[in-house]
């Protein structure tokens, strides 16, 4: 490709495009992470003494700040405090993420109102808005009937949402989820969901594999009825 024609110009325009937009977000990162820094340093200093408190005031606190400003501040915040969590998520509005223990992988989008416990969750994941993610089945004991259940000891475990998956809206993940597995909006996670996998419903059960070529109007009732309707119109 000659440098004087149209098509290099155009490409030579895109590369320092794409350049500059990098460059800026990352700017963006390294200056929301020094604006709640403050934050971050008095959350390592106290964590020792009182716990995950102050972490879970931090938490609700940058929850509130709306849109990409918002995700830059949490994210900020998250990169000190958490397990790992990478640079490039993406946390929505009113996310809360309980737990320290848990990891955000590489290009996470979490939408908004979600609720994270203790978590594993792998690179390109897809969370829609209003999804919980526990940390397991056991969160409150239940088998002493002479004591409330609010005073009865627990089990806490990391859940794993593996790479590349997708967890519809208000979904509740009570159990480790494989790499590149569906689960349908609103679907209740109670045992383990393996990888390649579409799951939905309460409790959520597997309905097909992403890896089987079906097409999709032969297997879907909803899309033959809607052909159906539309043929008789």
């Amino acid at each position: 490709m000659h440098e004087s024609s149209p098509d290099y110009h155009q490409l030579t325009l895109g590369i320092q495009t794409d350049l500059s937009k990098k460059l800026l977000k990352s700017m963006a990162r390294s200056l929301a992470a020094a604006l709640v820094s403050p934050l971050s340093v008095l959350d390592l200093t106290t964590k020792g003494f009182a716990g995950d408190s102050f972490f879970a005031a931090c938490s609700h606190l940058l929850s509130l700040f709306p849109g990409k400003t918002g995700s830059y501040l949490r994210v900020g915040f998250y990169r000190f405090s958490l397990e790992y969590c990478a640079s490039d998520c993406y946390i929505g509005f009113g996310t809360i993420i309980s737990q320290r223990a848990t990891v955000i992988g590489a290009r996470v989008y979490i939408g908004p109102q979600c609720n994270i416990g203790a978590c594993r969750i792998g690179d390109d994941t897809l969370i829609a808005s209003g999804v919980h993610v526990m940390s397991g089945t056991r969160q409150h004991g239940i088998t002493d009937l002479q004591l409330p259940i609010r005073e009865q000891e627990g089990i806490y475990r990391q859940i794993v949402v593996g790479r590349d998956c997708w967890i519809g809206n208000a979904a509740i993940i009570m159990a480790n989820v494989g790499d590149k597995s569906i689960v349908g909006a609103g679907s209740v996670v109670t045992a383990e969901i393996d990888a390649l996998k579409i799951a939905v419903g309460n409790p959520a059960r597997v309905i097909r594999e992403r890896d089987v070529d079906i097409p999709a109007r032969a297997k879907s009732p909803s899309l033959k009825s809607s052909a159906a309707e539309i043929r008789a119109d």
